[in-house]
């Protein structure tokens, strides 16, 4: 069978327009799929850079915090512009979509643990319990904070130790905040004999706690008997000092204690130390 010519001629015509026909519409979704990426690029950074500006004007509102916000904000943007754009070459959006949450639920799954540190440190950026700098106890963790993350908190132990704990941790149980109330109130508790003044042993750890400038006078310092051991007689100091001023006025004041009492005979079978109270309101 002889090939026509003619029909042959008229055949490639008909595929050269076919073809340029395709590679023109092509190009043209290629060139609005480029515009439209472009486009959600610059928009996408706008916004991002708009909501962080937007949060940091917010007083109190945590960087770290704000940061994600604007963050998430900036990819969803891109995805839908992803989406838009595969749309722009005929490809089911609808398919794409539902392959996305899928992705995102087996994602979830997986990370199911980590998820759970992010959402405690989104919550404890939001509600604030610690900031950083304020001495915290949550369970078994004991420190300073020093930077609060969306995975976790970092501390830093009163011995110096470095400690990275878990946002969930902190999140899941009770946080013994030092700090935020601005005051303490700390119990000293000193032994003397039998047969010593009590009057004088309470009176003198008035005065003591009085003449120290760190003991606050409102509420006013207490001394009580608190016990009556088998060879001894416990008297408690009881005071408020501001958080700053806990430590260093705890260990002056029973030096001064076991000096003053050295001094005016009264007799101490034992002496010690207990924190009872991290409150918020100075009541006796």
């Amino acid at each position: 069978m002889e090939l026509d010519p003619q029909n042959t001629w008229i055949a490639i015509q008909a595929g050269v327009a076919q073809v340029s026909g395709l590679a023109i519409s092509y190009s043209f979704s290629v060139i609005g799929a480029v515009i439209l990426l472009v486009a959600g690029w610059i928009v996408a950074g706008f916004v991002e850079r708009s909501i962080f500006a937007g949060l940091g004007k917010v007083r109190g509102f945590d960087t770290t915090l704000s940061r994600f916000i604007s963050t998430g904000a900036r990819y969803a943007i891109l995805i839908i512009v992803i989406v838009m754009v595969l749309g722009q070459f005929g490809v089911q959006t609808a398919s794409i979509i539902a392959a996305i949450g899928a992705i995102g639920l087996a994602i979830g799954l997986a990370l199911q643990g980590t998820l759970q540190n992010i959402a405690a440190g989104m919550m404890l950026l939001f509600l604030r319990p610690f900031r950083i700098g304020e001495a915290i106890k949550v369970g078994a963790i004991d420190g300073t904070v020093e930077e609060i993350g969306l995975f976790a908190t970092r501390l830093r132990a009163v011995d110096g130790t470095y400690i990275l704990a878990p946002n969930s941790k902190l999140w899941n149980e009770p946080v013994y905040n030092m700090n935020r109330n601005g005051v303490r109130r700390n119990d000293i508790t000193v032994g003397i004999g039998y047969g010593d003044d009590i009057d004088l042993a309470q009176a003198t750890m008035i005065d003591l706690a009085r003449a120290d400038r760190r003991v606050s006078h409102q509420p006013a310092p207490v001394a009580f008997v608190s016990e009556l051991g088998d060879s001894a007689v416990s008297i408690t100091l009881r005071y408020w000092t501001n958080d700053k001023d806990f430590f260093s006025t705890k260990l002056d004041l029973t030096k001064l204690a076991k000096l003053t009492f050295d001094r005016k005979g009264i007799s101490m079978p034992f002496l010690q130390q207990e924190v009872v109270y991290r409150g918020s309101m100075p009541t006796q």
